[in-house]
């Protein structure tokens, strides 16, 4: 699937749209700022993969703090078999330079 850019995943955060949002920041980043997400460290992701099989078939949107290590964790779920992964571009650095122009 493709990425999401930093507005629209704000338009539908704030529309309350439903999908799975997962952040792959350690615990003291997440600690620092977060955007609500359910926090799954990138390490602790195949660990996770029974918690997430559920919602293999629902979008999920994984963001964290510049789009390296959730553009990891996208292909490491696609090639579990997870259809529709998309990756936060720039991460939460862009979302809240977004946030500072509105």
């Amino acid at each position: 699937m493709k990425d999401i850019e930093v507005d629209e995943l704000k338009e539908r955060l704030d529309k309350n749209e439903k999908f799975v949002f997962i952040d792959v920041r350690e615990a003291y980043e997440y600690e620092e700022d977060n955007l609500g997400a359910w926090l799954i460290p990138l390490a602790q992701l195949p660990h996770k993969l029974a918690e997430l099989e559920p919602h293999k078939e629902e979008e999920i949107i994984i963001h964290c703090r510049s789009g390296a290590r959730s553009g990891n964790a996208k292909q490491f779920l696609e090639s579990k078999g997870f259809p529709k992964v998309r990756n936060v571009l720039g991460g939460i650095l862009a979302y809240r330079e977004l946030e500072e122009e509105d």
